[in-house]
């Protein structure tokens, strides 16, 4: 198992910023592209942003599109999403997912991920 622990969440206002962290530790994940989802209260996890493997491709939903900034740091482990112009609707859970196999392009849905972090809670107020 990669353990991947996201963090960064909170309370915004509508219109504000944020910007998402997941780490990995224990081993490398430089090589295998990664994504975020989210999760609202009463909803189904939905695809928000991924990247492939070296940070060349990414791929966006189109309700964020133009708003989010998916981005990793191969050398620090980490992944990042920018949020920005934030909506209430916009409010949910949102996890960090590492695909199992190395390099590839991106994937939007999470069944194609193998590893997953716990979560973090991102509330934009009105």
């Amino acid at each position: 198992q990669v353990p991947l622990v996201e963090s960064g969440g909170g309370l915004v206002q509508a219109g504000g910023s944020l910007r998402l962290s997941c780490a990995a530790s224990g081993r490398t994940f430089s090589s295998y592209p990664m994504g975020w989802f989210r999760q609202a209260p009463g909803k189904e996890r939905e695809f928000v942003a991924a990247i492939n493997w070296n940070g060349g491709g990414t791929l966006y939903a189109d309700s964020v599109k133009g708003r989010f900034t998916i981005s990793r740091d191969n050398a620090k482990n980490t992944v990042y999403l920018q949020m920005n112009s934030l909506k209430p609707e916009d409010t949910a859970v949102y996890y960090c997912a590492a695909r199992g196999v190395a390099y590839g392009g991106t994937f939007v849905h999470a069944h194609m991920y193998d590893y997953w972090g716990q979560g973090t809670q991102v509330t934009v107020s009105s």
